[in-house]
């Protein structure tokens, strides 16, 4: 069973599987290559990944680092240009915080990412969990990187019956003796960024949610959870509240030539900053009135989860004859291919069911 003894038997078997077995990742540095991993990918990729799956976050980490390749050329970018190519990884308070960090570097810091994880916490808009990751594989500093994955093997590791979140601060606690030491005055294996990669590869590939596969499992003599005979009842989870549900209205809005209109969304708020199409606001009983008189048509309604409630969006279409009536500085004429591809998840939806 997992244990203070087991410590660096756990730590020795799931390195020398990350060895064999590590995620080819655009943004990674395979283990046993000598080259210190560039702290501005390591950061862009964190920033992306978060509450965003790998295989969704690798083709934007491609397409930032070829138009951006160093925090300096991100932090001279307009802000514009940088959140129409965020436009589809959600949480775009993300990519805001992601350019005060960037500029902060470049401006005090000379282009070089502080490397420690108190330094890379006093930047603006890093959190902890970023901090210790960068510190950790960029740096190979002895940071505690505590994930979702990683909670989930240690709740497995040690069958904690605390439910989450009530259980982090425990989970928390029992990953950093895999690198601090399980006794004060114990030296772990140095590779503290191997180590905190291979946590994050053991519970996306083998320790996964649903159906973990035990067999594979480097460190499943260690598990706990596994000797239950139940490995997935971990972690516990207390009982979510229902998301509560609004609604609105989103105007299609075409001209003579076929382009749409969309609006710039408040700086501050959801999706602030972003192009999205004219609407109404967001809650129980929404203001119907178009932003123009026009012949509208009903086009049917889109679903969307945020993180806090469920949106319906009634979407309404029509042809602007007369552009006279909508004002110059309010919206933005768009081809609808170019307004496809830039526009937030929630609006391409609303877009495509008012082109149809």
């Amino acid at each position: 069973m997992a244990a203070a003894d087991q410590i660096a038997p756990v730590r020795a078997a799931l390195l020398a599987w990350y060895d064999a077995e590590a995620r080819t990742l655009p943004w990674r540095t395979p283990p046993g290559v000598d080259v210190r991993p560039d702290p501005y990918r390591v950061w862009l990729s964190e920033v992306m990944l978060q509450q965003t799956t790998t295989a969704h976050a690798a083709p934007y980490f491609a397409a930032f680092t070829a138009r951006w390749p160093t925090v300096a050329d991100l932090a001279a970018a307009e802000d514009a240009d940088v959140m129409a190519a965020w436009a589809g990884l959600g949480y775009y308070a993300r990519a805001r915080n992601m350019l005060k960090g960037a500029r902060s570097v470049a401006s005090d810091h000379g282009g070089v990412f502080p490397d420690t994880e108190a330094g890379l916490l006093a930047l603006p808009g890093i959190g902890p969990y970023t901090a210790a990751a960068v510190a950790s594989i960029a740096f190979g500093r002895a940071a505690n990187v505590v994930d979702g994955n990683v909670e989930r093997v240690m709740a497995r590791l040690f069958a904690v019956e605390t439910p989450l979140p009530a259980a982090r601060p425990e989970l928390r606690r029992l990953a950093a003796l895999f690198v601090t030491g399980e006794r004060p005055g114990d030296r772990p294996d140095e590779r503290h960024g191997d180590w905190a990669q291979a946590l994050m590869d053991l519970g996306a590939v083998v320790c996964r949610p649903k159906s973990p596969t035990c067999g594979r499992c480097p460190v499943a003599f260690a598990c706990r959870a596994l000797a239950t005979g139940e490995p997935a009842r971990y972690p516990l989870k207390t009982k979510k509240a229902d998301r509560p549900r609004r609604r609105g209205l989103a105007w299609v809005m075409r001209d003579a030539a076929g382009r749409v209109a969309l609006a710039r969304r408040p700086d501050r708020g959801l999706l602030g900053g972003m192009l999205g199409l004219p609407t109404s606001d967001w809650s129980d009983a929404p203001d119907d009135a178009p932003p123009v008189a026009a012949d509208w048509r009903e086009a049917g309604a889109i679903e969307h989860v945020f993180t806090h409630f469920s949106l319906t969006l009634d979407v309404r279409a029509a042809v602007i004859g007369d552009l006279a009536g909508v004002a110059a500085d309010d919206v933005v004429w768009t081809p609808v291919e170019e307004a496809l591809s830039a526009l937030p998840t929630v609006f391409r939806k609303a877009l495509e069911r008012g082109l149809g």
